[in-house]
């Protein structure tokens, strides 16, 4: 491909959407790229956004693709690396601005845990866990999240 002359228009739109690339070792794997972004997201330009804000919308899509990819007898749950604090259940999330972003969650015997991370130092390992034998349907928090994030920019 060689340059492609754009418009005004084009080249600002191009800045202000957010991007993303992926490669699989499996040619049939799901992309996050091939989620629709929500509104939430790409209504409004990158620059505007606190590190925060930017760090949950981002996140909030990975975790709604990585529980696409799920069964029904397992949740979503975050693993801890270099402590003994196990895994995290996600029930919520947030962002305090400008750099501040929380996990609301359980662990799996059900004690209550949050994570609050500085943006400078998120990393986040999803896991699947089994769901809880008394619950009808796994939590999806990924797909509450996502719609949050639509429901934001009408």
């Amino acid at each position: 491909m060689g340059d492609q002359i754009k418009t005004t228009a084009e080249a600002a739109e191009e800045q202000a959407m957010p991007r993303v690339h992926e490669v699989h070792n499996d040619p049939d794997a799901k992309n996050a790229s091939d989620q629709q972004v929500p509104k939430g997201v790409s209504g409004k330009p990158v620059e505007q956004k606190s590190a925060a804000q930017w760090a949950y919308e981002r996140t909030v899509l990975y975790l709604k693709k990585f529980e696409e990819g799920l069964d029904d007898e397992h949740e979503i749950a975050m693993g801890f690396a270099g402590a003994d604090a196990g895994v995290l259940k996600i029930e919520g999330m947030g962002y305090f601005d400008p750099d501040i972003v929380t996990f609301y969650g359980a662990d799996t015997s059900g004690t209550k845990m949050q994570l609050v991370q500085h943006v400078s130092q998120l990393n986040v390992l999803f896991r699947a866990v089994a769901k809880e034998k008394k619950a009808a349907t796994p939590n999806r928090i990924g797909f509450k999240l996502l719609e949050d994030l639509d429901r934001e920019q009408s």
